[in-house]
């Protein structure tokens, strides 16, 4: 049996190496066009902007009021007078004569007005008056009345007055009173009751005073 050569054309596990080589090389340069091409296209458009909605502003113009003056007041018109009209002037006769050299009778000048008195007491002295005797012996002198008693009219009556520079009693009146007549009997109690006068500065003078008598009824 005879051994026959192979070709060397026919020998494909030699040649498959290029082969490879070259369809990879193809493949690379197909890739490498295909990224080029992608990045050098034109960048896509940007999406058109939105409508921006335009508002107009009205200058508001301000008015302002304009006061009209007042229409002129109308020329007077002339009155034309007759020069032959004659004005009399008014002649006051008095029927009484006067005369210049006589005394002049003057109104009589006014009354003088009359002063308030001013207060010729003290109300706060030194040494106060004293009731001579003490409320004791002014108590024991009033005498209940009788129409109080039926009343059953009790209380307490207070008799303002003044005492003077010789202990007696001035101008008393109530100043608090229970009535049934009870305020004449403690004005009357009031009125006859002896004092040893107020002092100031050593000397005796007039003070303001007070004082209460109180009614009773003994069950």
């Amino acid at each position: 049996m005879t051994n026959q050569r192979k070709k060397p054309d026919a020998d494909l596990k030699k040649s498959y190496p290029v082969y490879l080589e070259a369809g990879l090389i193809v493949a690379l340069l197909f890739m490498i066009i295909a990224v080029k091409v992608q990045v050098e296209d034109a960048p896509p458009a940007p999406p058109p902007a939105a409508e921006q909605e335009v508002v107009k502003m009205e200058e508001i113009v301000q008015t302002q009021q304009q006061e009209t003056p007042p229409p002129p007041a109308r020329p007077q018109v002339p009155v034309e007078v007759p020069n032959d009209e004659v004005i009399e002037d008014d002649i006051i006769e008095f029927d009484s004569e006067f005369d210049l050299d006589g005394p002049i009778d003057l109104p009589p000048p006014p009354a003088p007005e009359e002063e308030e008195e001013e207060d010729d007491f003290f109300v706060v002295v030194e040494n106060m008056p004293e009731l001579i005797g003490g409320m004791k012996k002014l108590q024991a002198g009033v005498k209940y009345p009788e129409m109080a008693r039926r009343a059953g009219i009790e209380g307490r009556v207070t008799v303002q007055f003044i005492v003077n520079e010789r202990g007696e009693v001035e101008n008393a009146h109530v100043v608090r009173g229970i009535g049934g007549g009870c305020d004449e009997e403690a004005l009357r109690a009031v009125k006859n009751a002896k004092f040893k006068p107020g002092r100031q500065r050593g000397r005796p003078v007039r003070v303001q005073y007070a004082l209460s008598v109180n009614f009773r009824l003994q069950n």
